[in-house]
């Protein structure tokens, strides 16, 4: 709820998906009244669910279960954006959709994009991730991988909080016991490595930063003032 350019950052990041064509449906899950509250103010839909939830994945889950029982609609694909994305592009969720859309084996996609200085590699609040030769992740740590290097060749990949999911593959997430480089690591997406799923990383060419802190709170806004209209 915290604010940018005067409006909550959970509005821009609402008002920023839904602008996505292929989206049937555009729906905040929370376990906070208050976001929910805000959410139906603006007229969008929230789903309410427990606090218990360790990982955005699991919330996802629950919330797919309830939208399901209460519309009576079955979802093929589910598109995760985390709540502290509030650059996201539109186009974004296209480009996680399309693998799918092509190969009925890919159960799972997540957006990356490239690090470009030193700084942001060293960042624990920036989640890096190696790929093997067919884009699928090998680890996600919050810890700076591949080490770093002087040679121009070395990728420096950070994961987005994009995350798209077959509806089965979803469901399974929160069936999976808890493992533990998820848990040392908090990146929802190792529990799905661990137990031998594969995740398709998809490289975009746009340059987002979530915010964790109040400073990241700050430089985003002022990113955001540059941005163009969408």
């Amino acid at each position: 709820m915290a604010h940018i350019l005067g409006k909550p950052m959970i509005g821009h990041v609402y008002d920023r998906v839904r602008l996505n064509p292929l989206l049937k449906s555009t729906v905040v899950a929370t376990c906070d009244q208050e976001i929910a509250d805000y959410i139906e103010s603006i007229g969008g839909q929230a789903v309410m669910t427990g606090d218990h939830h360790k990982r955005a994945s699991d919330r996802c889950s629950e919330a797919l279960e309830i939208l399901e029982n209460q519309t009576g609609i079955r979802y093929d694909i589910i598109v995760m954006v985390q709540g502290d994305e509030p650059m996201i592009h539109p186009e974004m969720i296209s480009q996680g959709v399309q693998p799918m859309l092509d190969d009925p084996e890919v159960l799972v996609t997540n957006l990356m994009g490239k690090i470009e200085n030193i700084d942001e590699f060293n960042d624990r609040n920036c989640v890096k991730v190696v790929c093997n030769n067919k884009g699928n992740a090998l680890y996600f740590s919050r810890e700076p991988i591949p080490t770093w290097s002087n040679s121009q060749d070395i990728p420096m990949n950070k994961q987005y909080g994009v995350i798209l999911f077959r509806r089965n593959s979803l469901l399974e997430y929160m069936k999976m016991d808890l493992t533990p480089l998820e848990i040392i690591e908090s990146v929802d997406m190792l529990r799905i490595l661990e137990h031998g799923m594969k995740v398709l990383m998809i490289l975009t060419n746009y340059n987002i930063f979530n915010v964790d802190t109040p400073d990241e709170l700050r430089q985003v806004e002022k990113f955001m003032q540059d941005l163009p209209p969408l």
